[in-house]
C-alpha cells in the first residue's frame, strides 16, 4: 500500500528526514544517510560548505540535489533578520531553491525558539517566495499562526535539540495534529528508535533528527533503526491501536465453550 506525503507540492516516500552534522567524516555522512532511506536532508548553512568555500569539501558533492531534496536550514541564527539573510544566501548558492526550513533560537543553553523572532522571520520569508517549514515551540497556538502566515509545515520540538529526551508532551503534539491543515513533524528531542515510533503513532507526518544518528555509537545502524521505527509507528497509526483498560480482558472469551 503506497502512503506518502506531499510538502509544497512534491510526494515523498520516506517520513523521516535527516540532518548532516556531527558526524565523524563525509563518508559516514553518506552512508548514514543512504541506509535511513530519507529523501530530505537538511544542511546547516552557516556551518556546512555548500559552495561558499570553493576550496573545501562541498557537501552538496557528497549528498546531490539531484538524488536528495536539500533543505537549507538557519541553525545558529538568534534574530529573525539573521535568518533572512541566511536563506537568501542558501537561495542564491542553490540556483533559486526556495524551499528552508526556518529556526531563530532564544539561547544558546536551551536552543529553545524564539516564538517571536521566529513569527517575524517567518512572515518575511513567505512573503519573500520563500517555503519555509518552520522549526518552533510546542504551543497549539503557535503552531496554527505559523500555518496561517503561509509556512509549508510546522515542525514542532518533542524535546531541547540534541537532548535525546524523546516525547515530553504528547497531548500538546496531539493538539497541533487536531488543527493543522499542514504536514507537521517532530523536529528535535528523539534519541531512539522508540521515540520516533511515538511520534509516528501520534499521526505525526514525519520526524525530523539528526544528533540520535550522528551521536549512536553505531551511527549506520543506528540510521537503519529510525527508518524502522518510523515505519512501525506509522503503520500502527494507520492500523488503530486497542483501546486501553483498567482492568484485564481475556484474549480467549469464555461465551461458547464446552464446559
Amino acid at each position: 500500500m503506497s502512503d506518502t506525503f506531499t510538502i509544497d507540492g512534491k510526494t515523498y516516500q520516506s517520513r523521516l528526514l535527516v540532518g548532516t552534522g556531527k558526524y565523524r567524516d563525509m563518508a559516514e555522512t553518506e552512508q548514514a544517510v543512504a541506509v535511513s532511506g530519507a529523501e530530505i536532508v537538511t544542511v546547516a548553512v552557516r556551518r556546512s560548505n555548500m559552495g561558499q568555500n570553493p576550496d573545501e569539501p562541498n557537501i552538496l558533492e557528497t549528498l546531490p540535489p539531484e538524488k536528495y531534496t536539500i533543505l537549507p536550514n538557519t541553525a545558529g541564527c538568534y534574530t529573525a533578520d539573521d535568518a533572512v539573510r541566511t536563506c537568501r544566501l542558501a537561495r542564491e548558492l542553490l540556483d533559486g531553491h526556495d524551499l528552508v526550513k526556518l529556526e531563530v533560537l532564544g539561547d544558546q543553553k536551551t536552543l529553545f525558539p524564539d516564538v517571536v523572532q521566529t513569527l517575524q522571520a517567518a512572515e518575511t520569508l513567505v512573503k519573500d517566495g520563500f517555503k519555509v517549514m518552520v522549526y518552533t515551540s510546542d504551543d497549539p497556538l503557535v503552531a496554527k499562526q505559523l500555518e496561517e502566515i503561509g509556512c509549508v509545515a510546522v515542525m514542532p520540538l518533542a524535546a531541547p535539540i540534541g537532548s535525546g529526551l524523546g516525547i515530553r508532551n504528547p497531548y500538546n503534539i496531539r493538539m497541533i495534529l487536531e488543527n493543522a491543515q499542514v504536514p507537521i513533524i517532530v523536529d528535535a528531542g528523539v534519541g531512539t528508535a522508540s521515540d520516533a515510533a511515538i511520534a509516528m503513532e501520534l499521526g505525526c507526518d514525519g520526524v525530523l533528527m539528526n544528533t540520535a544518528i550522528a551521536e549512536a555509537k553505531n551511527p549506520i545502524l543506528m540510521a537503519s533503526a529510525m527508518k524502522k521505527g518510523i515505519e512501525a509507528g506509522r503503520e500502527a497509526y494507520q492500523a488503530g491501536r486497542m483501546p486501553k483498560r483498567l482492568y484485564a480482558s481475556a484474549s480467549s472469551p469464555i461465551d461458547g465453550t464446552f464446559f
